[in-house]
């Protein structure tokens, strides 16, 4: 297409988003420019315009959520804003951190004042955008299939649920729950902890490969919620199937007199969630960081090297199970510092939270986005956690509100709808779809790591 033309249509639509996004902030005007960033995105339009379309679309999306309307759709509308500055080539790397920083630092605060929920969906993406880093390292750097990741994320949080709530009383002298501010100490514990556990695991466990490998992992994981769920006699150290609660929350007084001196004036129901929020934004840009630096590392080019052939890596020296070791303890340490985090923000941990369905949640992220490729292992975090937390409930709900009312569609009256009929129970079954539909239509990823991209090339071009 035209260059000319490209940039007309880009600016056309952009330009019509805009508006109804400041006119009528609704669903309707979110797709139209969910849809308009779609094109943004496809469309070989000039640098300048593209840049300035996202520009405009954030400013429209952002001014949607802060009147309140139409808050799902334009958070997402945000993220696809988020996913275009990271796949769109060409873009000037300072008008991605520019524009990243603004959705980040403002637009989703500003639709959490709005919509508490929005902060909570936030948080939640980023606690599983940095396990699902963490099994990256494993899964997507080193190869080496694991299935019971959830066993360090569980590891992680009751390490500050029992000793930051009344829990560890019931089997020590007393003076427990710990103050808030062992949180932060706690989380290097958690870190330290979960990076022994991995080695431990590890040792027997990265003796196998392949399909062994991941059920012995599958195994340990179902070792460790087991275990939470049963250690409540004889000594009750976990509280059983019951969980622990309340867990302590770090004081924040020092956070909302720095959000004052700042102008923004905190109330009892956004003041934690903004702190998680940025708490969990500034491990997520540590992880990040650990992740480019592992990766460009020695470490980094020996996990490669196995994961593509471990008989050649073997052969050209490279030590076997202390790499798979440091892979594996790597990626337990960041799951273990996002559980504590996740106890203290819910303030309540129970073995449900990590079921094999949780390990494998993680997991599809990791293929969802992409082995091994750090922007789309967050991408697929983001796309299953709001297809879980946010898209299934809401379609669920507004499925119930249709039968209530009676709504007929197509000559079928909804009221005679099936009441097990809820999306939000099919979680699993939507996971394997979407699973089986990448395997088919795109194996490498939403957004593929560069080797990855390659060889899928070449495959194509020999078929």
């Amino acid at each position: 297409m035209n260059k000319n033309l490209a940039n007309g249509l880009v600016l056309g639509a952009t330009a019509v988003s805009l508006l109804l996004l400041l006119l009528a902030p609704n669903f309707l005007s979110g797709l139209v420019a969910i849809a308009a960033v779609g094109i943004v995105a496809y469309l070989r339009a000039s640098v300048t315009v593209r840049s300035l379309s996202l520009a405009l679309l954030t400013l429209g999306f952002t001014l949607g959520l802060a009147r309140g309307s139409g808050g799902d759709l334009l958070f997402i509308g945000l993220l696809a804003v988020l996913v275009s500055l990271i796949t769109i080539p060409g873009i000037p790397g300072w008008i991605k951190g520019l524009l990243g920083a603004a959705i980040l630092l403002l637009s989703v605060p500003i639709a959490g004042f709005t919509n508490s929920f929005l902060f909570e969906l936030g948080i939640q993406i980023g606690i599983y955008a940095a396990m699902a880093l963490g099994l990256n390292v494993v899964v997507g750097m080193a190869g080496l299939l694991d299935l019971g990741y959830a066993a360090f994320f569980a590891i992680g949080a009751y390490t500050w649920a029992i000793f930051g709530s009344p829990q560890a009383n019931q089997f020590t002298a007393g003076g427990f729950p710990l103050n808030g501010n062992f949180f932060y100490l706690f989380m290097i514990l958690a870190i330290i902890t979960t990076a022994i556990t991995g080695v431990l695991i590890g040792l027997p466990a990265l003796r196998l490969r392949g399909d062994y490998l991941a059920i012995v992992t599958l195994g340990l994981g179902e070792v460790v919620r087991v275990l939470a769920n049963n250690l409540d006699h004889p000594v009750n150290l976990t509280n059983g199937p019951q969980g622990i609660t309340p867990v302590e929350r770090p004081p924040i007084d020092w956070f909302r007199s720095l959000m004052s001196f700042f102008g923004v004036h905190l109330d009892a129901k956004t003041d934690y969630q903004l702190f998680f929020y940025l708490l969990v934004l500034v491990v997520i840009g540590i992880v990040v960081a650990v992740n480019v630096n592992l990766g460009n590392s020695r470490f980094g080019r020996a996990w490669v090297a196995i994961r593509e052939d471990e008989t050649a890596a073997k052969a050209m020296g490279i030590p076997m199970l202390g790499t798979k070791l440091l892979a594996f303890a790597t990626g337990a340490a960041f799951s273990g510092a996002m559980g504590v985090i996740f106890a203290a923000q819910r303030t309540f941990v129970s073995p449900e939270s990590f079921t094999l369905l949780a390990s494998i949640t993680i997991l599809g992220m990791v293929v969802l986005g992409g082995m091994g490729s750090i922007p789309g292992v967050i991408l697929g975090a983001a796309a299953l956690t709001i297809l879980n937390i946010d898209l299934l409930k809401s379609f669920s709900e507004y499925l119930n509100t249709l039968r209530q009312s009676g709504a007929t569609v197509l000559g079928f009256n909804l009221a005679n709808l099936p009441n097990q009929f809820e999306p939000a129970k099919y979680e699993r079954l939507v996971f394997g779809i979407v699973l089986i539909l990448m395997m088919i239509f795109r194996p490498e990823g939403l957004i593929p790591e560069r080797r990855h991209q390659l060889e899928a090339e070449e495959v194509k071009e020999k078929s």
